[in-house]
């Protein structure tokens, strides 16, 4: 009985997946995946602790992994690293999907709370740590 319970524990969420290569969370009746610019950049990248002008992405999916338009939903993202705090602006970018760009660096410390209002819904948040190691499940 407790397994479906389990089901949706940011652990649980870890060993998975995502459809974007970003961190999955649990936000009420959603998912989020969080894709941060430096995430697919990294391998092309020396130093990420540099702040420069970074994209955020939200992916808003149910619990199902089905894509959940986004059209009328608001948002925004506070990315902590270190000392430095930046909040982001998201806005719709087509099908499921916010965009937001800001001024932020990724560390192995970084953390991102994300609120997302969809059209006519109460706020949602989330709060991912981007640069955890991550076991997928086979």
């Amino acid at each position: 009985m407790s397994a479906p319970l389990l089901a949706h524990t940011d652990a649980v969420l870890d060993t998975q997946k995502a459809p974007n290569g970003g961190q999955l969370r649990m936000a009420g009746v959603y998912h989020f995946e969080l894709v941060l610019a430096n995430d697919q950049q990294r391998e092309h990248q020396h130093d990420t602790k540099q702040e420069n002008e970074n994209q955020i992405l939200i992916f808003v999916t149910d619990h199902a992994g089905t894509k959940i338009p986004t059209a009328g939903a608001t948002g925004t993202a506070t990315i902590m690293s270190g000392k430095q705090k930046a909040t982001v602006t998201l806005i719709p970018d087509g099908d499921n999907k916010l965009k937001g760009v800001g001024k932020f660096a990724a560390s192995a410390d970084t953390k991102v709370v994300v609120s997302i209002t969809m059209a006519g819904k109460p706020a949602e948040q989330a709060r991912f740590t981007p640069q955890a190691v991550v076991k997928h499940a086979h």
